[in-house]
């Protein structure tokens, strides 16, 4: 097997030449969860050597039903950079991607540092300045998105895009487990979800991320933004396309692709 910056080089390139590869388990033999998140580290380390920022963490298989179906039994994360950031407004040019995704989030913006062995929800709600909608891009480096867990894991969650709504909301107020979202793609709808479908409870979700994050000494700062995982399946993208994610209380979000 390949050490992990061989394995990240492989990744590197792919995105890179925008051109999908055979899942690295399969080319270069497998590879466990230590690795993949050493993978991961590589891949983000070049592009924050690229002048990318690191602004953030995204949140994958926070479902139980996707859990199960993928055989694991908890969530996988990701990083986010800066040049991942699309604006409110801005919409997504998928020439720039391999093979595109939306999926709809609720997003934590952090106003205050979090790390630690034994956070919860309630530590992690106290700790946010507002939650947002959000739109998670993802793009597979891999072909026809076919992967093991540590893949994905390596090809950091799949992550290739973001964008948070304009509209703050104080979660104090709000019982995130209750707030609908409704997915639509040109018009049609595509799915229907609530906060529940996230672990429970999205603010669960972060909190289990700053747990993993505490075993491998690390944390999140405030100002951050962390995609809390996904409501709903992510639906596929092409030039012409609109997706907008309606939710409840939260607001809307819209991203035009082109």
């Amino acid at each position: 097997m390949s050490g992990a910056t061989d394995l990240a080089a492989r990744l590197i390139e792919a995105a890179d030449k925008r051109t999908g590869i055979e899942a690295l388990t399969t080319a270069c033999g497998p590879f466990d969860f230590e690795t993949a998140y050493q993978v991961q580290d590589a891949v983000v380390a070049d592009r924050v050597s690229r002048g990318a920022g690191l602004v953030g963490a995204k949140l994958g298989l926070t479902s139980v039903a996707k859990q199960r179906q993928m055989n694991v039994d908890e969530p996988l994360y990701g990083w986010l950079t800066g040049d991942m950031a699309i604006d409110v407004g801005q919409s997504l040019r998928c020439d720039l991607f391999i093979q595109p995704r939306c999926e709809p989030e609720i997003a934590f913006v952090l106003k205050d540092d979090l790390a630690g062995q034994h956070v919860t929800a309630s530590q992690v709600l106290a700790a946010t300045a507002a939650v947002h909608p959000a739109i998670d891009v993802l793009d597979s480096r891999f072909a026809g998105y076919l992967f093991t867990l540590p893949d994905v894991v390596a090809d950091n969650a799949s992550g290739a895009g973001f964008v948070v709504g304009g509209q703050a909301t104080d979660p104090a107020g709000i019982d995130l487990r209750l707030t609908g979202v409704v997915l639509e793609k040109n018009g049609e709808l595509v799915a229907t979800a609530a906060g529940a479908a996230v672990l429970g409870h999205p603010a669960a979700s972060v909190a289990w991320l700053v747990r993993a994050l505490a075993g491998r000494g690390r944390g999140l700062t405030a100002g951050q933004v962390v995609l809390s995982g996904a409501l709903t399946e992510a639906v596929p993208v092409a030039p012409g396309d609109v997706v907008v994610a309606r939710f409840d209380r939260l607001g809307t979000i819209e991203l035009a692709c082109r």
